[in-house]
Formats: C-alpha cells, structure tokens, sequence
C-alpha cells in the first residue's frame, strides 16, 4: 500500500503587503504532492519573518501571540488529519481546510421542521392521496410535539438528531398525564411521530431508530351499537328542530349504508349506480383505505336522500347530503339520543358499527358480504363486529337464564 504524504505550511506572501508594509501568512495544506492554501488572517513585518522556520522572529509579546496561534493551527490541522485518517476517510488537502474553517458542515436539521415539511406535502395530498381527517390528525400531532419540546426541553424546537429512545418514552408519558390523552389515543400519536423519524432515517438526518425496541400495542375497545329497535325510535322521532332533524337523517342513513363519516360526508350523485334489475347501488372507494365499497341502497336510505336532492348546500357543492362538520355532527348526535331517550354514547362511528351488527349479521347476512359492504379487505376486521354481537346475544340469553330451573 503506498503510503500518503501530508505536510503544514505557513507561507507569507511577499506580494501582498498592505499599506503599513505587513504581509499575510497563508497555510498551504499538501497532500500526496496535491495542495491547497487558505487565509489565516495572520499579518507580519517582512523584516521579522523567517521561511524556513515558518516562524516571527522576536522577544515581544505581539510576536509570541503570533507565534501561539500558528503553533494552534498547525495542531488543529494534524487533528483533523488524524481524526480523518482513523475514520477511513478519502483525505485530501482541500477536505482537510474545508474541515478546519467548517465548510464541510451540513446544516442542522430540525425535527419541527422536518414534520411541516412532511405536512405541507399532506396538504396537497387531501382528498387525492389522502384522507382529510388524516391530515388534520398529522397536524394535531405537529401541535402535540410542539407543545412536548417547549414542556419538557423549553425550546421552540430541537436537532433531530437529538431525538432518542427517551425522548419517545417521555412523550408518551407527557401525552398520558399532561394532555390526559388515552393508551389508544397516546399510541396514535407516536405512531404519526413514527413516520416522521421513518422519513429522517431514510434522508440519513439520523442514523438510529429511536423507536427500534419500542413495540406499539392498542387496547382492544368495544364501541356501541345500536339496536333494531332503537334505530326505529330514532327514525320514528318527530323532530322540529331543522338542524337534529337533518342529522337524524345523515346517521339513520349510516345506520342503513355503514358508511364512515368521511364516506357520506363525500357521496355525490356519481357513487350512485343502477342494476340490471334496476336495483340501486351505492359503488364507491372508501376514502380511508381506497377499498371499494358495494351497497345495495335500502328503501329508508332512497327516501333520504330523495328528500335532500333540492337542498341549497347539496346542490352548490354537489353532493347528496348536507353534512356538518363532524365535531358539530357528533355534539348533535349526543342532543338527538336523549330526546329519543337512548343512553348509549352515540357517535358518528355508531351507525357504521349498528349497519354491521344489528342491520346486517343480526338478520343472517353472511360476514364476506358484511366486508364487502364495509369496504373491508377481508373478513379478519369484520370478525370484530360479529365478537360484538355474540356478546350482545349471551347478554340476552342470560335475561331468558333466569325464568328456567331445574326442578
């Protein structure tokens, strides 16, 4: 193997002197015969420099001082070519001078910044690539870690490259006790976190996953339905109140398609299709996965959506229901249930689960043809609602238990 030749230079330029007569002394850098010079801001009296010592010739204290300082950069160099050396890296003159005036320094990447960017391009993606609502969650989630560093590090934002196996854990931790989030909830967000520290592995703004050993695991929570009967009680309600009365109508229609909020909130006339037998289809890729969704339209949900085809905002924005917002939709939905009398925490998501259980498997609708309706890829999600019901039918039989004994 050849070995490298490296050599330190201070060189004053004779031809450069100023108006007070000083020169600049440069460091000329050379390796393997290929060199390279740089200033040092260094100027001495021609008179008092000696080349071949590469040094100030002189007892005062402005020649030591000079002299210190380029005994200092000499160091310097032979620490960076050290240093360079035992990384095995390819070492020139110029990567060398580029180290010692910090040139061969990235910027530093910040982890907020890294997280807008990532949000901005979402943004764009809303209703094409992605979901809307999944939007708004990453943007939630850019709030929450905001809000984590300034807590727990009391600064506007931090290197990425600062963040770690213990910052995750005391995130999870400050989600928990600080914003009162849930185990569900607090794995939701770490996991839009995830995805950010995905991004910055694969752009090399860091080198170590600090999610490696960390496994995400979500409670399994069991969501309420609706019964046959308590769907009727709400369809049969009279309502004065325009506003309950057109949300009555939006979650009976859930309760009849299964659609998600997402799904009916964007239906148009387009997601409407016609058989050969003059059957009518709700056709339609769910906005959430992208899966198609197949839906024969029920006589209730025909006679829905027949009443709002002259409505004002369903026709300026063509679609087929006027829904709200689904902060107001669910904070509506809370009123209707008690002036139907129904104590079960109702939602949005409630009709989608009752269309599953109480209007499908509970009347004998094979659980595939429950996921294709659902817009599921296959049976294994839908098998939740079918653990639903099976619940729901020993809660009855267990009314029926106590009217028999054994004689």
């Amino acid at each position: 193997m050849k070995r490298m030749t490296f050599k330190i230079l201070f060189v004053a330029k004779q031809s450069r002197s100023t108006k007070t007569g000083e020169i600049p002394v440069l460091l000329r850098v050379t390796v393997n015969g290929q060199r390279c010079e740089t200033s040092i801001a260094l100027r001495v009296k021609p008179e008092k420099w000696n080349a071949i010592a590469e040094r100030v010739i002189g007892d005062s204290r402005e020649d030591q001082e000079l002299n210190f300082r380029l005994d200092t950069i000499r160091m310097r160099i032979m620490q960076i070519y050290r240093e360079m050396e035992f990384d095995r890296e390819t070492i020139t003159a110029k990567k060398i001078l580029d180290r010692y005036q910090g040139r061969d320094q990235e910027p530093t990447i910040m982890l907020l910044d890294v997280f807008r960017e990532h949000n901005e391009r979402c943004h764009k993606l809303a209703g094409k690539d992605m979901a809307p609502a999944t939007v708004e969650r990453y943007e939630t989630s850019l709030k929450h870690t905001a809000n984590f560093i300034k807590f727990n590090f009391g600064k506007d934002d931090i290197p990425i490259a600062d963040v770690n196996h213990k910052f995750i854990t005391d995130y999870e931790f400050y989600l928990k006790t600080e914003r009162n989030c849930s185990h569900n909830s607090a794995t939701k967000y770490l996991k839009n976190f995830k995805k950010i520290i995905r991004i910055a592995l694969a752009n090399e703004y860091i080198t170590k996953d600090p999610f490696a050993n960390i496994r995400f695991t979500l409670d399994e929570v069991e969501r309420d339905f609706l019964e046959d009967t308590e769907i009727q009680r709400i369809i049969d309600k009279p309502i004065s109140i325009e506003r309950l009365a057109v949300v009555r109508d939006i979650f009976v229609f859930q309760c009849m398609t299964g659609l998600s909020y997402s799904d009916v909130k964007g239906l148009r006339q387009e997601h409407i299709a016609t058989d050969n037998n003059g059957k009518q289809w709700i056709r339609k890729q769910r906005q959430k996965t992208k899966n198609m969704c197949n839906i024969p339209l029920l006589d209730v949900s025909q006679q829905i959506l027949e009443r709002y085809k002259n409505h004002p905002e369903c026709i300026r924005k063509g679609i087929l229901l006027p829904v709200p917002c689904n902060q107001k939709l669910n904070a509506y939905l809370k009123e209707l249930a008690d002036i139907c009398g129904i104590e079960k925490q109702i939602s949005s998501h409630t009709g989608r689960h009752s269309y599953a259980t109480s209007v499908c498997l509970a009347n004998g609708v094979s659980i595939e043809n429950v996921a294709k309706m659902l817009g599921h890829s296959d049976t294994k999600m839908t098998r939740h609602y079918a653990k639903v019901l099976d619940k729901s039918i020993m809660r009855d039989m267990e009314r029926v238990n106590g009217k028999f004994s054994v004689g």
